[in-house]
């Protein structure tokens, strides 16, 4: 019975043996795989700390990277507010030129005006000095029949003489009217005079309104020359402008697509602190775990 006894304690000390042996076996396979995991995320974190240093040192080129586009940017802007002073300058340089081009054509146009009044006045007066020299010429022809007549009157008067000395009272009527040819000759030529010296004042104030003429189609040739130079400013200014125009375009285009190359990296540094963040929690975890 003794030995029963102890056979049955041994058989019961086995059966806690081999129990105690099966739940060191578990433990070992459990602390195997504890090893293993910690080993995993050893591993991983290790993976993590790698990744992180290059996050980091990228994240460092891209904030390089925004900088000096936040200096380009700057620059830009300092530019863009430049090319606007520059474009108001020039809009308002414009409008003067544009103004004074406009009062150049008035000037240009009452010259123009006062010029053809002055060229239908000379021709008034060239066809007034023609009739002058028409009535000139006529009186110059009245008083050529006039000596005509008055040498055919004194050969008459020879001839009477010579042949009727007895008619005296026929000598003193050709006296008499000799007398008064001689007085009509003396107004004609008092006329003719007259109409010499209104000729003459004629041919100066026709003289006198061709060089006013000539001087104002000069100052008109010399304001058209003007003219066509401001034009040629203008058109100058305008396509400046234009130019200054596009210059400002293209910065604001460059300016526009800088604007979206920024939020896209703004995005991506957002994106990139969220999954360092996460890293950060991660390996918090898993130190926590390890410990």
């Amino acid at each position: 019975s003794i030995i029963r006894r102890q056979r049955q304690e041994l058989k019961l000390l086995i059966a806690e043996l081999k129990d105690r042996d099966r739940e060191l076996n578990d433990m070992v396979a459990v602390h195997e795989r504890h090893i293993q995991a910690w080993e995993d995320d050893r591993q991983k974190i290790l993976t993590l700390a790698e990744r992180c240093s290059l996050l980091t040192s990228e994240l460092n080129e891209r904030n390089a990277v925004i900088k000096s586009l936040t200096k380009k940017l700057q620059v830009l802007e300092t530019q863009h507010n430049d090319s606007k002073i520059t474009l108001e300058n020039t809009q308002q340089k414009f409008k003067e030129l544009t103004q004074k081009v406009a009062d150049s054509s008035v000037h240009c146009q009452a010259l123009e005006e006062k010029n053809q009044s002055l060229h239908c006045s000379i021709l008034e007066l060239s066809a007034k000095t023609s009739q002058l020299q028409a009535r000139e010429q006529e009186l110059l022809t009245m008083l050529q029949l006039k000596d005509k007549a008055l040498i055919e009157t004194t050969d008459q008067i020879s001839e009477v003489t010579s042949k009727f000395k007895t008619l005296e009272s026929a000598l003193r009527a050709a006296k008499l009217e000799e007398f008064s040819r001689n007085r009509e000759q003396q107004d004609l030529k008092l006329t003719l005079n007259d109409v010499v010296v209104q000729v003459n004042k004629m041919k100066d104030i026709l003289s006198e309104k061709m060089k006013e003429s000539s001087n104002h189609q000069e100052e008109i040739s010399h304001l058209k020359q003007e003219n066509g130079c401001l034009r040629s400013e203008l058109i100058l200014a305008v396509e400046e402008a234009q130019r200054k125009d596009q210059l400002y375009q293209f910065t604001k285009s460059k300016q526009v697509r800088i604007e979206k190359e920024l939020s896209s990296l703004r995005q991506v540094c957002v994106k990139q602190q969220r999954d360092l963040h996460f890293l950060h929690i991660n390996l918090d975890s898993s130190e926590d775990s390890r410990q």
